[in-house]
């Protein structure tokens, strides 16, 4: 690499490159190469599979504590004038934003569906109307109707239904609200 003089010759440029040693690599046990752990023992891997599936199989019953704690948000705000009621408003965002990032995760990606719908309809920027907490209250009955029924995976037909049907309550709720 070169760079220009005032008296018009040029004058070589020395770049020198730094490899810096991967400490994350170093702290995992090495590169984990196909067919190898990574620095774990296969017997705390097994282990640790096993407390996934353990969670995983709570999940329903975990899940409904956060079912029931946006029920109880929706029971409070009701009888609260509408611009009364963004505490509950915001506890519920809360919540939904917990139940967005775990559905997925444990087998029941339509709570995450249906999580992240519950989510964006109740940010900040989302009114506290009647007709809001009845969208609100179409979601907790999709997520009960998911964990009552133990639908896994995409649900199938009935999860379609579920999706489409919360869908079309939202769009009639925003052309009314317009």
């Amino acid at each position: 690499m070169t760079s220009g003089t005032t008296n018009g010759a040029k004058k070589s440029v020395q770049v020198r490159i730094y490899r810096r040693r991967n400490r994350l690599k170093d702290k995992i046990g090495g590169l984990g190469t196909p067919g190898e752990t990574g620095g774990f023992s296969v017997e705390a891997l097994a282990r640790a599979e096993a407390e996934f599936a353990k969670m995983a199989e709570d999940y329903p019953d975990w899940v409904g504590g956060y079912i029931t704690a946006l029920f109880n948000e929706l029971e409070q705000a009701r009888p609260r004038a509408a611009d009364m009621r963004s505490p509950n408003f915001s506890r519920m965002n809360q919540l939904a934003h917990e139940m967005k990032g775990q559905g997925g995760t444990f087998g029941y990606p339509l709570i995450s569906v249906f999580g992240k719908s519950l989510y964006e309809f109740t940010s900040v920027s989302a009114g506290t109307s009647d007709s809001q907490l009845d969208i609100v209250k179409a979601h907790i009955d999709a997520m009960q109707a998911v964990i009552k029924g133990r639908v896994n995976g995409d649900g199938g037909a009935l999860g379609a239904e579920l999706v489409r049907t919360l869908d079309e309550a939202i769009q009639k709720q925003r052309s009314t609200a317009s």
